[in-house]
């Protein structure tokens, strides 16, 4: 048997050799696909930051009180708010009402019944007038106490300690709230003839300026002052805040 050439064995070995997979015709789709959802996972974290950066600047920035225009009366010095003071008539019962918050979530507000770190620590005033006469906000809104231990409970990321009419947010989340929050946690109407149960004409006042939007949709900012009168209106007093509140 002659001997094969080496050029007739390499022939050979290329005849004989197995061809490449087919490519999967899916492949490109898969690739595709992964690089949507990593761009989605980068939209959804870039879009997460610049919303909290958003909130906490609105946070950041105070509202400024109303100036009072040339050749107007001067408004009366602002009245000066102390922890632990009673602001009004007290009518309404410590707490929220039946319908208020009692440990659920109320607008993805929770009840926390151990401290978390807390993110977002602001103060606002709210002061109810009811034709001139003042009504105070009550104390322990937001707070749920367990009747079967006095020292265990839940605290809403909204409440009040007292009934100087001081609203506490304190919330491990930077997020927006709103006055209609706090009154869901109260559990007492808002509306543009009922506030708190009192019924008749609202005006509102914010920083001393007259409010006419969404009451339920004003922000509980840094020393925001809110004023709301049912019935009889009369100019909003202004408030001062305490040291280191």
């Amino acid at each position: 048997m002659s001997q094969q050439s080496r050029a007739q064995r390499r022939r050979d070995d290329r005849g004989t050799s197995h061809a490449p997979p087919p490519r999967d015709p899916m492949r490109a789709i898969y690739l595709g696909f992964a690089v949507v959802v990593v761009l989605v996972f980068i939209g959804f974290g870039l879009f997460r930051w610049h919303e909290t950066q958003r909130i906490a600047a609105i946070y950041a920035t105070p509202t400024p009180l109303a100036s009072v225009a040339p050749g107007a009366k001067p408004q009366p010095a602002p009245i000066q708010l102390v922890d632990g003071q009673t602001l009004g008539q007290k009518l309404f019962p410590d707490g929220d009402t039946a319908i208020g918050g009692r440990g659920l979530p109320v607008d993805g507000i929770k009840c926390d019944s151990a401290p978390e770190p807390i993110v977002l620590h602001v103060h606002e005033h709210l002061a109810l007038f009811v034709n001139g006469k003042q009504i105070a906000i009550p104390q322990y809104v937001g707070f749920v106490p367990n009747p079967n231990n006095p020292q265990a409970g839940c605290l809403y990321w909204i409440h009040t300690h007292d009934a100087e009419g001081i609203i506490h947010v304190e919330s491990p989340h930077v997020r927006l709230f709103h006055l209609g929050d706090f009154f869901a946690l109260w559990g007492q109407p808002l509306r543009a003839n009922d506030v708190a149960g009192f019924k008749g004409p609202v005006t509102i006042w914010l920083n001393g300026t007259r409010y006419t939007g969404n009451a339920k949709q004003i922000p509980l900012v840094a020393h925001q002052q809110i004023v709301i009168d049912v019935g009889k209106s009369l100019p909003p007093p202004l408030y001062t805040f305490p040291p280191g509140d």
